[in-house]
């Protein structure tokens, strides 16, 4: 690839930022919106458009759109050969056109506003070039008032791909070019709001609210007798401020040349010394105290021309907080000198105080978990450009599942995702648009400074308004250089109420990195890391996870084991689990997922970006509902004796709720399903306190009875809400109570003689495709293959069992067979299985199996049997952990039940093929078909799947949607299965959800019979 260097675009660029305006937080509903525009894609930036011009409506990424120009995806790798701050040749740009009819501006300005652009934007308005901007992002308002005319305009954007700023945002994402947020356009008068900065506090020891508001204004800041005020309605209290005047700088006085007369005395002996005085605290000589307190009112800064502050103190307001997210309108207008409004803005401010104390980060004064979840902004057909309804709709899937917190990675989100945060509720980590993942030595570099601290500092000053925000991040997976510390010391300046945060300053050593962080925010840490500096003497930060519980495939184990650690050891507040949503890319709307190099993309990451607890469409996988139950704001914190007894005892897991938002059921969890359910009333308990219910009669006779599973709590929403109607589940806690499986003890009967047992250890009966085999394979997860884990599977050669040897022993007498098999590994390894086959009737066996493996397994994936079923088998029942898909460390939130489910909806639909839809702890599988029944009772509870393909043809596809339709149905039965992990990116499954044996045995019992 040829290269070519370009002039560097950034904010100490030779071609400034002309006409940009200073980021603000003002919100102007009353802007056009200009949707329709014409588009043509060239190859280079200077290129020149064709004739042929096409019709798009914006936002649009012209990479979801275009053959010519697809989406690319790396994780980290630049998609193009080059170094900061080169860019290629080949450069797609974007070319859109349209034509604004203005009326004659009579003094007015015109604001033009790219809500986001991706890549580096370049406007024109009348030919004329009026601005520039790099922060994809972003809002970029330009002033083009100089530039318009009275009538129809001519309006034109480029936007070019690549740009020395595309090395600080190398986000582990799709490399998209486009507009992805609206474009508006407003005519403001010369005379106007400029920004507003409000700063509400709530004390927790007062229970009182103040505010501090600082408003500022356009076209008054060089009038030295301003007649317009601001005006501020907050809390149906109205104040009226006067706006700073323009004040002449105070001079040093000229002393008088004329000696015809005596001069007066004007300054008392050691006046200069005053102000050092003041400074160091020192007292004032003895009867300078009235001249040094003038002195130090003449020196003191004086209020900025054009702008106002408001301070109300003792205000009796709700605070704000993810449990309480109470707002309040707070108007502020100006006021002209007449008396008229002549500009106005609304905002929607929450008290609240975000302060770090020691090792605990506090919320009014609260320790509050961070039960968080990393967001990108993604749609699978349309990119990254999102409706407000589309943002309401992920907020409110997240808050049904009891999440609390979102982390913006990696750039700012559009500001009305912020307002339903606010508005829902949700604690945000709001990060700037910096990450040099391939090149982090550019967080050193001095071309970059101003970059970096003008994405961060343009968030801040978009975003300060906003309650839910409680964080700002200095960005992701950029190193940790000077230009992090230079950004970081800016922000803390200008907004002391919140803590910055950032990973890359801790990521080498958790004790340092002060200057750039002031949360303890590490990436995919181990437990034990965790642990030992929870204990350190050393620990000075609250620790809250920026990313941890990787997600990519069938993973997110030991999410419980997490939580267990957290919530039982002070510094410990929570974390973002990595992440939301996949990233799989639909643009034609086929409901074919495509992942990195699926486009032709080159270099690729492949399927890295299918890392999500919702798939694409945001449908939510297992590893959700796992979260849900262990983020449940309601716990059971009693046992089976109390459930027997009569009682259960809950825990409001809240910080500042009681729980009359929630409704709560309950019944009995029986072999028949869930009995006596019953709505009862919920109790009043404060946050963070513990009650105790008494079972109605039903309930409380019922958990006495031997054959009974559980007690299970169902949380229910018990009002409207803006996220979800009354009634929508929150999740369900469940008493599990010990069940000790029995098979039938009715001895092996006359054999039937059409199920002999044949020379290979097998029977023939019209419902087996394929008689029960031993099977120690499972499609391998993305887990599975990590580098750390050294392709340990692969070596231990399960994937492939060759049968060697078979002996059958059989007892005519008592119809039992014993069956012993020996297999060859793929590598040459042994492994034994022996099984005593009985036969209790016809098309009824009893198998007792043991399974003996190489003596120096270490680790292994599954220990069971795999039979298949004859062809339409669609339904099955289970007693054992559900609904829905769980493995040994992803269950907690699952619960103990009769289940049902057609066979087609129990697999989970990884894009990536691989292992999926076993549950566990499973007495009792039943599988129909329309005339036949087959059953499978287990002494020791399974592991069970039922699905439709084999490991092979699993680990053979690419993507799920490669795989056929199939009527076939596969079981596999297990005594023990591996768990998930996370041991991609983060730890392995734990030491007790690992296969470390080499002998295992059970006994079960399969029951075929066909229904004329």
């Amino acid at each position: 690839m040829t290269h070519r260097t370009a002039r560097f675009h950034g904010p100490d660029s030779t071609e400034p930022f002309v006409s940009r305006l200073p980021m603000h937080a003002l919100r102007r509903p009353s802007s056009r919106t200009l949707v329709e525009w014409e588009f043509q894609l060239l190859s280079d930036p200077d290129g020149h458009p064709g004739e042929v011009w096409h019709k798009v409506s914006l936002p649009e990424l012209w990479t979801m759109t275009e053959q010519t120009d697809r989406p690319h995806y790396t994780n980290v790798t630049i998609p193009f050969d080059a170094v900061p701050p080169q860019t290629p040749a080949h450069n797609p740009t974007g070319v859109y056109r349209t034509t604004v009819h203005i009326d004659d501006l009579a003094g007015n300005r015109a604001i033009l506003s790219i809500g986001a652009a991706e890549g580096h934007l370049r406007v024109f308005v009348n030919g004329e070039f009026v601005g520039m901007s790099t922060d994809s992002h972003l809002a970029a308002e330009f002033d083009i008032s100089d530039s318009v005319r009275s009538g129809t305009n001519h309006v034109e954007l480029r936007v070019s791909k690549w740009s020395s700023s595309t090395y600080i945002e190398d986000q582990d994402q799709w490399w998209h070019g486009g507009i992805s947020r609206p474009i508006t356009l407003a005519v403001l008068a010369p005379i106007r709001l400029a920004d507003v900065f409000a700063r509400p506090d709530f004390d927790p020891e007062t229970q009182r609210g103040s505010l501090r508001l600082t408003v500022s204004t356009v076209g008054l800041d060089a009038e030295r007798d301003v007649g317009h005020q601001i005006r501020v309605t907050v809390l149906d209290r109205v104040f009226d401020v006067d706006i700073a005047p323009r004040v002449a700088l105070q001079g040093l006085p000229v002393m008088s040349t004329d000696r015809t007369t005596q001069p007066p005395a004007m300054f008392p002996d050691g006046f200069m010394d005053l102000l050092s005085l003041n400074a160091a605290g020192a007292p004032a000589p003895t009867g300078l105290e009235r001249a040094s307190a003038g002195l130090a009112a003449s020196v003191a800064p004086k209020p900025v021309a054009g702008t106002a502050t408001v301070e109300i103190a003792d205000l009796d307001v709700p605070p704000w907080s993810a449990e309480t997210p109470h707002l309040e309108t707070l108007l502020i207008e100006l006021v002209e000198p007449g008396g008229r409004v002549s500009d106005e803005t609304r905002l929607r401010i929450g008290f609240r105080r975000v302060e770090v104390s020691g090792r605990e980060l506090l919320v009014n004064g609260k320790p509050v978990l961070i039960q968080g979840v990393n967001r990108h902004d993604f749609d699978p057909h349309t990119g990254r450009v999102l409706t407000t309804a589309q943002m309401l709709e992920e907020l409110s899937l997240l808050k049904q599942f009891n999440f609390n917190a979102v982390r913006t990675s990696h750039y700012p989100n559009d500001p009305q995702f912020l307002d339903l945060c606010d508005e829902i509720g949700f604690y945000v980590i709001d990060e700037a648009d910096i990450e040099a993942h391939a090149f982090p030595y550019v967080s050193d570099d001095p071309r970059y400074l101003p970059a970096y601290v003008d994405r961060l500092s343009r968030m801040v000053l978009r975003d300060k308004n906003h309650p839910s925000v409680i964080a700002w991040s200095l960005g992701n997976e950029a190193g940790y250089g000077a230009n992090h510390d230079a950004a970081a010391g800016w922000v803390r300046r200008y907004d002391p109420s919140r803590p910055v945060h950032y990973e890359g300053a801790i990521s080498l050593d958790w004790h340092a990195g002060h200057h750039g962080t002031d949360i303890l925010c590490p990436m995919y840490p181990s437990f034990d890391a965790l642990a030992a500096y929870a204990a350190d003497p050393r620990a000075d930060r609250p620790l809250i996870m920026c990313e941890y519980a990787y997600s990519q495939g069938n993973s997110t184990g030991n999410l419980a084991h997490y939580w267990d650690l957290i919530e039982s050891t002070v510094g410990l507040q929570g974390g973002f689990i990595w992440e939301f949503k996949d990233h799989a890319l639909d643009p034609d709307r086929t409901g074919r997922g495509l992942y990195g190099g699926d486009f032709g993309d080159t270099p690729h990451d492949g399927t890295v970006l299918l890392n999500g607890i919702a798939d694409a469409n945001g449908v939510p996988r297992p590893a959700m509902f796992e979260a849900r139950g262990i983020f449940s704001p309601v716990r059971i914190v009693s046992g089976a004796a109390a459930a027997k007894a009569g009682t259960v005892t809950i825990r409001n897991r809240q910080y500042f709720a009681d729980l009359s938002q929630f409704a709560l059921d309950v019944h009995v969890d029986s072999p028949d399903g869930p009995l006596y359910i019953t709505r009862i009333p919920t109790p009043s308990v404060a946050a963070g306190e513990t009650a105790t219910i008494t079972l109605p009669t039903d309930i409380h006779r019922a958990a006495q009875d031997a054959s009974t599973l559980g007690v299970t709590l169902v949380l229910r929403l018990a009002n409207d809400t803006i996220w979800a109607p009354a009634e929508t589940s929150l999740g369900a806690q469940q008493v599990r109570f010990d069940i000790d499986p029995v098979l039938p003890d009715t001895p092996a009967i006359s054999r039937d003689a059409a199920a002999t047992v044949d020379d290979s250890g097998r029977i023939a009966h019209p419902l087996l495709e394929a008689w029960p085999e031993i099977s120690l394979w499972r499609a391998l997860t993305d887990n599975d293959q990590a580098f750390t884990l050294d392709q340990r599977f692969i070596r231990s050669g399960f994937f492939r069992l060759n049968a060697i040897s078979t002996n059958v022993e059989r007892h005519e007498s008592d119809a039992v067979d014993v069956v012993t098999i020996v297999y060859a590994t793929a590598f040459g390894d042994q492994v034994v299985h022996t099984r005593t086959i009985s036969q209790l009737g016809a098309g009824r066996y009893r198998f007792d199996e043991h399974v003996s493996l190489p003596q120096d397994t270490k680790d292994g994936l599954r220990v069971g049997v795999r039979f298949e079923l004859s062809k339409d088998f669609t339904d099955a029942t289970w007693l054992g952990l559900g609904p829905w898909e769980n493995y040994p460390d992803r269950q907690r939130a699952a619960t103990t039940g009769k289940w049902s489910s057609p066979i087609d909806g129990l697999a989970v639909p990884y894009l990536h093929p691989q292992e999926n839809g076993t549950r566990g702890e499973v007495t009792r599988l039943e599988l129909t078909a329309p005339r036949a029944r087959v059953t499978t009772e287990h002494g020791s509870p399974l592991h069970v799947n039922v699905g439709r393909y084999t490991v092979d043809e699993l680990e053979t596809a690419a993507h799920w949607w490669e795989l056929p339709p199939s009527g076939r149905t596969i079981v596999h039965l297990d005594i023990a299965h591996r768990g998930v992990g996370t041991a991609l990116l983060g730890p392995d499954t734990r030491p007790e959800f690992r296969l470390n044996g080499s002998e295992y045995q059970w006994s079960w019992v399969l029951d075929l019979r066909s229904e004329h």
